[in-house]
């Protein structure tokens, strides 16, 4: 009789378990589907240009004009915001990464020499950093501005076959470094990465979300006012090539296409993209509810329910 009362009590408990978790998923689901409030037709990808050779850092200007580089071909495009694609510039320095400052001039990572560049008015290049710590940087790769003007990049190593020097005479690490406002001076800023690669902060400068594409995480870190990274904690349990923000705080990731997490680091939404790999992300147009996509040879575009973080979304608000 206890045996039998045992085996009645395990059972009413495993219906329970079961039942919890069915509700548990039903909830999940319905509440993944409803908060996504993201996407104005779906989380649907639509192709805006091709036949690149690989496709990067997508960043808008203050209209909500997206630059983009074409890493291989040592180019930079833009889409501008009554949708054409024109040319740029030619001989970027193999420009990767790209990011605008409060001032309009575009800040990119360029790796054919390990540097990074600003590229201000008339197309006037100047180079901000050549090395660091005397030697050669790994490669940067992606970057951001914060609000003071300080500028985060990281720099992973990822050997080009356009480089004629060893790359084992470089950094002796895969880090993050942080350039001051004034364009000096650069310290590292977070060090412990397999290879970091997005970067991204948040509008009001108190947080940095850095991806470790190595070790397949993304982490937050707290940024104190002199600038020093705090408080690393573990966002998410996937790394990625690019990030941006939207204004509700939401994270995108990229790879698998682009793979959305609330700001508690919950998986809310993904965006399927036909391409070999999704490298970048970032919002632009004219409304700043456009988020536009970098993805192998392609650039793709999503019309969203929500405006990004960045400068082109506040000026539109």
């Amino acid at each position: 009789m206890v045996d039998s009362r045992k085996s009645g009590v395990r059972c009413k408990l495993l219906g329970l378990v079961v039942i919890f978790l069915i509700l548990f998923v039903l909830t999940e689901t319905a509440w993944s589907q409803k908060q996504p409030g993201l996407f104005l037709n779906g989380p649907v990808a639509e192709k805006l240009a091709d036949g690149f050779a690989f496709t990067e850092g997508p960043a808008a200007d203050s209209a909500g004009n997206v630059y983009f580089t074409d890493q291989p071909n040592d180019r930079i495009y833009v889409w501008t915001t009554d949708n054409h694609l024109e040319l740029f510039l030619d001989s970027t320095g193999r420009a990767n990464g790209l990011y605008f400052d409060a001032s309009g001039r575009l800040l990119s990572c360029s790796d054919m020499n390990n540097e990074l560049w600003q590229i201000g008015p008339g197309k006037k290049i100047d180079v901000l950093v050549k090395d660091a710590e005397g030697k050669k940087l790994n490669g940067p790769n992606d970057l951001w501005v914060h609000p003071s003007g300080r500028i985060y990049f990281t720099d992973p190593l990822y050997v080009r076959p356009y480089w004629t020097r060893n790359p084992a005479t470089q950094q002796d690490g895969e880090n993050v470094w942080m350039l001051g406002p004034d364009r000096k001076p650069l310290k590292k800023a977070a060090v412990g990465f397999v290879r970091p690669n997005g970067i991204i902060g948040t509008p009001d400068g108190k947080y940095l979300y850095v991806a470790d594409i190595g070790a397949g995480k993304t982490y937050v870190f707290t940024i104190m006012p002199d600038g020093s990274l705090t408080n690393r904690k573990l966002f998410a349990e996937m790394g990625s090539d690019g990030m941006t923000l939207d204004e509700k705080g939401n994270v995108y990731l990229t790879g698998n296409g682009v793979t959305v997490f609330s700001r508690k680091g919950r998986k809310i939404a993904h965006i399927p993209v036909e391409a070999a790999w999704t490298a970048n992300v970032c919002f632009g147009g004219n409304d700043g509810k456009t988020l536009f996509i970098t993805a192998s040879e392609c650039l793709f575009a999503v019309r969203m329910k929500v405006r990004g973080a960045g400068p082109v979304c506040r000026r539109h608000r």
